[in-house]
């Protein structure tokens, strides 16, 4: 993580060393740091000289500057991160505000849709990957993370390993997503795509498994190729789980 020039080293060490032993999350830390180097271009000068009018003042500026509600929330919890636990001063936070955020409905597919978008993906790996986020409601991150062993066909779950907040936990597993992943296995065995002990969806070299960006940016496309005129992403399919329509 790259820490702006205004950032003291001591500081900047300081402040890693705390979210490392709250064991936050690699993304949740780069999310901080992002937070915290948005300030300091801001301020011109290093964090630890503010007041609460200058963390107001900035919390404007991000408004004027037309950043969304989630973007704006996400750089306050950087900057509390900050001055509540590595500087201890809580007291220059009382004039943030956390934004709310309107809710918006879910982009649903229909059932013709899904079972078009299902034809039209271009490779046996990717049918599955998109079968378990849809059949079986996983996060992309998490469809990707899974091994050939986290499939528990007697108990008929999958098991899912460090999810969201860094949790284990169980999902359903129906009968047709089972013959789904079994095709995929079979055809990935015979074309020597995936070790037997490995990752469910491999990358280009089996020691490694597909990326998140990756799978999304091919969920867009397969989108595309099949005419369907919806924001169609990872996280559209998960959004409903009707275990029926897997055997399409």
């Amino acid at each position: 993580m790259i820490f702006s020039t205004y950032f003291d080293p001591e500081l900047s060490q300081r402040f890693t060393e705390d979210m490392v032993i709250r064991n936050l999350t690699a993304k949740t830390q780069i999310g901080y740091v992002r937070a915290l180097n948005h300030l300091c271009e801001y301020l011109k000068h290093s964090p630890e000289n503010v007041t609460r009018d200058n963390l107001r003042e900035f919390q404007l500026f991000l408004v004027e500057d037309g950043a969304t509600g989630t973007t704006i929330n996400s750089t306050l919890s950087g900057l509390r991160f900050l001055y509540n636990v590595t500087l201890d001063k809580p007291q220059l936070l009382t004039k943030l505000i956390t934004v709310s955020i309107a809710r918006k409905l879910p982009i649903i597919l229909s059932l013709e849709e899904i079972k078009l978008f299902l034809a039209t993906a271009a490779h046996p790996k990717y049918h599955a990957a998109f079968s378990v986020a849809y059949g079986a409601g996983l996060r992309v991150s998490e469809v990707v993370s899974l091994k050939v062993s986290d499939i528990d066909s007697e108990r008929m779950v999958l098991r899912v390993e460090q999810g969201k907040g860094s949790r284990d936990r169980y999902a359903m597993l129906s009968p047709a997503l089972l013959d789904h992943l079994r095709q995929w296995w079979l055809f990935a065995n015979k074309h020597g795509q995936m070790h037997r002990e490995g990752w469910l969806f491999p990358g280009l070299n089996p020691i490694n498994h597909m990326t998140s960006r990756q799978l999304a940016r091919i969920c867009t496309t397969t989108a595309k190729n099949a005419g369907i005129n919806k924001k169609v992403s990872m996280h559209t399919l998960r959004h409903y789980v009707p275990f029926l329509i897997m055997s399409c």
